[in-house]
């Protein structure tokens, strides 16, 4: 293989690998190569509703010939290279089989065709005559690439503009309608963010992006041909209608303008010009956005006024109900690898410990000494010398089920609560008495 191929194939390879999934591109391409015209002015119009599909657009523009330039012989079909498909919106039509042959020749698998209209406007001309009158059709073609390093790609259109003598004249602009789709992703958002705001999606346009696939082989077997932009303005627009039930969350890049329509009701326009200085430079625009309803609406505004009226009167009832709700989930959830600690509180005597306690022998500091100074002492007026040290606590034992590696729930808890009555006479034991009680139930506590 020649190295000039490999080097080639590479490039290929890495355009299409490191393509953006979210790209579309359309870019203009001649019939012929070095073409003596520009594009320009352009401006592609979307136009985006509440039922978010079929996104109609359309497509204006005019050849910009250098002056002085002959207009003899430069008659010639234009391309249009458009991502995804795209359909006729005044309903189906027949497609030309040497345009999908042609594609075919060229290892792509077609998945459809038709035609779409076309029209020009003679943009200075008044009354009936100003609007756009048919001068034909474009026929288009959609394929894919499939291939066994890449998989199937993502389709592509095709388009054959014809050439029409409006083209050449620069009192005109051509206008091309199309039906696509693609262009509006939607947005992962929590379930109750679409309950309370409505679902939210992503608006996505570009000019001259050809890194996709299958955008990016067609494009280099024609880049000779490719048609540039002229110093005209150029525009990527899209029309959000439903203004008044529409918010916009974000646009991309900044430099992109938003503005209401001046002639469209209650329709909201971002749009995106396009410089011609660096030559074939992909141009993006996105716009995050999302429609909410009427209901929706009210919502946003009503809501926030609830919780605030309601404020004085929920807070303590919030704040009251908040510690025995969490105690409750700390009772019956466990969240890590090991298991649920035991719960204690106040003095639990092991048998041990009471063991050592013997009535006539053992004194009083010995018994504090064993025990701990956390004590109830019990005397009585009548009776100097004789005093009751009372100890009391309880222990509980979770009994818990393993769910999953780091959450386990707590089945039922084992309680077990201990008073021991040490009676003191002259500083000496004088008896030992030892209540036990056990329990199980749903709470680490012991019953009241």
């Amino acid at each position: 293989m020649a190295p000039v191929t490999l080097v080639l194939r590479c490039a290929l390879l890495s355009a299409l690998v490191l393509a953006p999934a979210h790209a579309h591109a359309q870019i203009f391409i001649a019939s012929r190569p070095d073409p003596a015209f520009a594009i320009g002015p352009l401006s592609i119009r979307a136009t985006v509703t509440p039922s978010l599909t079929p996104v109609d657009l359309e497509l204006r523009w005019a050849l910009d010939i250098p002056p002085g330039k002959s207009r003899a012989g430069m008659e010639q079909d234009i391309f249009l290279l458009w991502p995804g498909e795209v359909a006729n919106p005044q309903g189906r039509a027949a497609g030309d089989k040497a345009l999908a042959q042609y594609v075919e020749k060229r290892g792509f698998t077609v998945v459809g065709d038709g035609r779409l209209p076309l029209y020009a406007q003679n943009i200075y001309a008044e009354g009936v005559q100003a609007a756009p009158q048919p001068v034909g059709e474009a026929i288009y073609v959609t394929f894919v690439q499939d291939s066994h390093a890449l998989g199937l790609s993502s389709a592509a259109t095709w388009i054959r503009i014809p050439w029409t003598p409006q083209m050449a004249n620069v009192t005109y602009m051509m206008s091309l309608l199309m039906r696509v789709g693609g262009v509006i992703k939607p947005r992962q958002l929590h379930w109750y963010e679409s309950i309370f705001t409505g679902e939210r999606h992503q608006f996505s346009l570009s000019f001259n992006e050809v890194r996709d696939r299958p955008i990016f082989p067609m494009y280099a077997e024609h880049r000779d041909r490719a048609v540039r932009l002229a110093e005209t303005p150029a525009e990527l627009v899209v029309h959000f209608t439903h203004a008044d039930h529409l918010r916009i969350e974000q646009v991309y890049p900044p430099t992109s303008i938003r503005r209401l329509s001046e002639t469209l009701e209650s329709t909201e326009v971002v749009s995106l010009f396009m410089g011609s200085a660096d030559g074939i430079t992909p141009q993006h625009m996105t716009v995050q956005f999302g429609y909410f309803s009427r209901l929706q609406g009210l919502m946003i505004v009503l809501i926030p006024l609830l919780l605030l009226a309601a404020g004085p009167a929920l807070g303590p009832a919030i704040g009251r109900a908040m510690p025995g709700l969490l105690a409750r989930v700390r009772a019956r959830l466990h969240l890590g690898a090991s298991g649920a600690s035991p719960r204690a509180r106040g003095v639990v005597l092991a048998p041990e410990t009471l063991d050592h306690i013997v009535p006539g022998k053992t004194s009083r500091e010995d018994v504090l000494r064993l025990c701990g100074r956390e004590v109830e002492e019990e005397e009585r007026r009548d009776q100097p010398n004789r005093r009751v040290l009372i100890y009391r606590g309880w222990r509980a034992v979770p009994e818990t089920r393993r769910r999953m590696r780091w959450f386990a729930t707590v089945e039922a808890w084992d309680i077990f609560v201990q008073e021991a009555r040490i009676e003191i006479e002259r500083d000496v034991v004088k008896d030992v008495q030892v209540l036990v009680r056990r329990s199980r139930g749903p709470n680490p506590e012991p019953p009241v």
